[in-house]
């Protein structure tokens, strides 16, 4: 009986052994598991991982891999922290595509490759490549690149081909935009459209300065935003604030070549147009057609005000500051009346160089201009003018103000109107209560 007890006690910790052994090494293998392969993600944490190779993606910019980015986006929206990885060395063909939420919690596309646009134009009748649809929280970042491959696109002359966004936010909140480089779009190259809770960080967006309607940033609809320490050179607008936009605060950009930091066009076809509570400040702005803008059509209905631009260096600007209520991009357009109010508009520190005409307020005939500050300007034409050219005087056509501190040219100390009157106020209220 002796025996039989010592015999039984001996099975039973064999049996232990054999349990705790496997639970050892399982655990030895969880701590090593992080020695992955280069760029085919950590298999740690294959949960929340989510890297398009794994689906199956060729990588070699010929072969179509919109699908496997498609399926890799749908597992890593449906789990809480998921990370859907672009490996760097690798480029991807992306057909237009929509990635759309809402997700189970916060999303990260890590982009440290490339994703290619079709080069050759197509009949697709979608205004946007990469298409990001009613996500909260989400996270764009990396070391890598967005290339719209718009070269063929530039060149059509067919005002019925539907050029593309490269990268486009709708209906989205909570969003942070950072360190990555988009190329060559179409036409925009980042939007933002009926968004709120923006962040645009430590980007590049490059385009030929010949390249058209290629706007860098575009905002419509959007509000409490922040556009930081970015290099943008397009063929149109650097930045474009649309109308629905405020609580915008753009800051320490590298603007050029392009048309500027602008606000509007606003108002086209008789529309309301609303815009307030826009900072643009510690910015360059340097080989552009125009530096701070506000545009408007005619016949538009609204109001924009509480605008600053401040702290603003520019180079070989044609027309650094500008309000043009004649806003036309066509070579004729009818006249109208009616105009979207323009208020409480700040230029300050302005300084550098222009090529064309230091100052160009062109303020509706119907409704001026209202509370237009002038401070501490110092413009100096950079060149001779051209040929059958001459540099402009300052010119600020209805619009009322005050100018203090220094102004250079000095021709800008008599621009601006005293205030307009009852009348001027009157415009302003009513505009007000429409927006």
């Amino acid at each position: 009986m002796k025996h039989l007890c010592v015999f039984i006690c001996h099975l039973l910790v064999f049996v232990c052994l054999c349990t705790i052994i496997p639970s050892v090494n399982g655990r030895k293998f969880h701590r090593s598991c992080n020695k992955h392969h280069h760029n085919q993600g950590d298999s740690c944490n294959s949960t929340t991982n989510f890297n398009i190779l794994s689906f199956g993606a060729k990588a070699n910019g010929v072969s179509d891999d919109s699908k496997k980015l498609v399926a890799a986006w749908k597992l890593a929206c449906k789990v809480g922290g998921g990370i859907l990885q672009i490996p760097s060395d690798h480029k991807f063909l992306i057909k237009p595509v929509t990635l759309q939420g809402p997700c189970k919690a916060h999303v990260v596309l890590q982009i440290d490759g490339t994703l290619l646009a079709p080069s050759k134009r197509s009949k697709s009748n979608l205004y946007q490549w990469i298409n990001f649809k009613w996500v909260h929280n989400i996270t764009i970042q990396g070391s890598g690149t967005i290339d719209g491959q718009g070269y063929n696109w530039w060149e059509s002359k067919n005002a019925l081909d539907i050029k593309p966004t490269a990268l486009r936010f709708y209906a989205s909140e909570d969003i942070l935009v950072r360190d990555i480089t988009i190329k060559n779009s179409p036409q925009v190259h980042l939007k933002f459209d009926n968004s709120r809770g923006v962040k645009v960080e430590n980007i590049t967006v490059l385009a030929p300065g010949n390249s058209p309607n290629t706007d860098g940033i575009h905002l419509q609809n959007t509000r409490d935003v922040e556009i930081l320490h970015s290099n943008i050179g397009t063929g149109d607008d650097c930045i474009s604030v649309q109308t629905g936009c405020s609580n915008v605060h753009i800051h320490h950009i590298s603007c050029g070549p392009g048309h500027g930091i602008s606000i509007g066009g606003l108002g086209k076809d008789k529309t309301i147009a609303c815009v307030s509570d826009v900072v643009v400040e510690n910015s360059n702005i340097q080989n552009t057609l125009y530096g701070t803008r506000i545009k408007t059509w005619q016949g538009g209905i609204g109001l924009v005000k509480n605008i600053t631009f401040s702290n603003i260096q520019v180079a070989n600007v044609n027309f650094p500051i500008v309000i043009n209520q004649y806003y036309c991009d066509k070579s004729f357009c009818n006249n109208q009346t009616g105009s979207i109010a323009i208020k409480e508009v700040k230029f300050d520190r302005i300084s550098g160089s222009y090529s064309t005409q230091p100052i160009h307020l062109a303020c509706s005939n119907d409704i001026p201009c209202t509370e237009i500050d002038l401070s501490d300007i110092q413009l100096k034409p950079s060149r001779r003018p051209l040929e059958g050219s001459q540099l402009q005087h300052a010119l600020c056509y209805n619009s009322y103000g005050i100018s203090k501190g220094q102004l250079v040219p000095s021709s800008m100390n008599y621009c601006l109107k005293k205030d307009g009157g009852g009348s001027v106020n009157q415009i302003s209220r009513l505009s007000n209560e429409l927006c």
